[in-house]
């Protein structure tokens, strides 16, 4: 059985999103993310990337900007694995240094096909 794709969407707290580490700390977070990376590369799709600030929300009737930076939580990235299924991709996440903050979550959805 071939393995499934998962999107995960990365949110922050916007509040704890802010804080700048220092440059010793953006050189352990550097190391923890390599190793996690190494470890989890057959599960790595897609690393995604940092979503930008500014976007619109489309109804069929209209076109709102936003998201809105007043927001309790915002997405601020994706990324995609692979996995067996859904525990096992909650095993790869839980690994990762990026949950290692209180003020982030990830969500992982699982990508059907059409």
């Amino acid at each position: 059985m071939s393995n499934k794709q998962y999107m995960c969407l990365l949110r922050s707290d916007n509040a704890e999103g802010c804080e700048k580490p220092s440059p010793s700390d953006m050189e352990v977070m550097y190391a923890k993310y390599q190793a996690w990376q190494t470890k989890f590369a057959d599960n790595i799709v897609d690393m995604g990337s940092k979503l930008g600030s500014e976007g619109a929300v489309v109804r069929h009737d209209s076109v709102k900007d936003g998201p809105f930076i007043e927001l309790k939580e915002v997405i601020g990235g994706y990324m995609l694995i692979s996995a067996a299924n859904k525990e096992a991709a909650i095993a790869v996440i839980q690994a990762s240094p990026m949950v290692e903050s209180s003020s982030v979550s990830i969500e992982i959805r699982e990508i059907n096909s059409l």
